[in-house]
């Protein structure tokens, strides 16, 4: 088995250039490739649904927009599978129940793929500047619609532009989203001691959002996927460096 990771995003291009920077400073860009899938994740699960023994590969491979990049590529070659997706409560097929049933399919990397989601979407890394209280900050599911111009108003000037991401900008939103992860969960906005499951936080998102006051609390899926890729030691020695 190889030990290549194998990238799938909703779009094509913010999370390419979210990706292409943060593996650059953190996980090293030969080892990743990176596809789309060009739809979201309610679309994604019609469908897994419609063949129970679905290979997340292949159809990736399948899609036109795949088929340059991972022509030359087999399941084999890759060791891993992460899939970083949008909530996009606002879908007029959004389902909840769909979102629990996609993370318990995708919920190994070594298989099928795991499944990691943004809340409201993508946007949400760069949601933050010093006049923001990010541990309150939270979206209207209906407005959505307007995230991403939201955050284009709100986020401070030099998160704007992913493709210029300093390591140093990248430790401060990990421990920024580290702590909303564990407030989402634990209502201590603290850096978590432990990784908690996607399917866990999607539940806290319910329980004290979305089921409350149709909200989301604003969550970036990337420094919780690095929590997970590399665990709580290298997270605590990265963050107090």
């Amino acid at each position: 088995m190889s030990n290549k990771i194998l990238f799938i995003f909703e779009g094509e291009r913010t999370e390419k250039q979210i990706a292409d920077n943060l593996t650059k400073h953190f996980i090293g860009e030969n080892s990743v490739i990176q596809c789309a899938y060009c739809a979201n994740i309610y679309r994604l699960y019609k469908d897994i649904s419609e063949d129970e023994y679905l290979d997340t590969f292949s159809l990736l491979k399948e899609l036109p927009s795949n088929e340059e990049i991972l022509a030359r590529y087999s399941r084999n070659d890759f060791a891993e599978i992460y899939m970083f997706f949008d909530y996009d409560g606002h879908d007029t097929i959004a389902d909840d129940q769909t979102v629990v049933k996609l993370l318990y399919f995708f919920n190994e990397e070594t298989l099928s793929g795991k499944l990691f989601i943004s809340y409201p979407m993508v946007e949400a890394i760069k949601h933050f500047s010093d006049t923001i209280d990010f541990r309150g900050l939270t979206i209207k599911i209906a407005e959505s619609t307007n995230y991403k111009e939201i955050v284009d108003s709100d986020a401070k000037n030099e998160l704007k532009d992913f493709r210029k991401y300093t390591k140093e900008i990248w430790v401060s939103l990990i421990e920024l989203h580290l702590r909303k992860m564990n407030y989402i969960i634990t209502r201590n906005y603290s850096l978590p001691t432990e990784n908690s499951s996607q399917n866990y936080i999607f539940i806290k998102q319910l329980e004290n959002y979305i089921n409350v006051d149709s909200t989301v609390a604003v969550l970036s899926s990337f420094p919780i996927f690095l929590f997970d890729y590399y665990g709580q030691n290298y997270i605590s020695k990265l963050l107090s460096e």
